[in-house]
């Protein structure tokens, strides 16, 4: 992968989710990947939610101690805060682009964060929204 590649929280779930099978792997493989290019970047919101649903949603959940461990590990990523800045940046490229709040956040921190490429499979593969390509690495070839 080339480029600084912002990973929202589905992919970062998937990776650290045994039961998630084919996405599973292919996430793992693309954090694998992220670490050794030193590319990838990660937002306090894709921490937040990731804490939430691996800890009470996936079906086997993992230990709280654990899921502290991996967001620690992740820490020395490209970590984009969500400050007020972030907020009403995301609030304009909602109203511009009909998304989500929530998914306009994750497009503003990787704006911010100067990253050519989300990883995501909320928003539509192939779209370019706030000059970041959107791409869905779970899609069907």
């Amino acid at each position: 992968m080339k480029g600084n590649i912002f990973v929202d929280t589905n992919v970062f779930i998937y990776a650290h989710d045994a039961d998630a099978g084919g996405k599973h792997s292919i996430a793992a493989d693309i954090l694998r990947d992220l670490w050794q290019t030193r590319a990838g970047i990660m937002s306090t919101q894709v921490f937040q939610e990731f804490y939430v649903n691996v800890t009470r949603k996936i079906p086997t959940p993992i230990p709280r101690s654990d899921a502290r461990d991996i967001i620690s590990q992740y820490s020395v990523w490209n970590i984009v805060g969500i400050d007020t800045s972030r907020i009403v940046t995301a609030s304009q490229i909602e109203e511009r682009h009909k998304i989500s709040f929530w998914d306009a956040l994750i497009v503003a921190a990787a704006q911010f964060a100067g990253a050519q490429r989300i990883l995501t499979e909320d928003l539509k593969h192939g779209d370019i929204i706030g000059g970041v390509l959107i791409e869905n690495p779970f899609r069907p070839l």
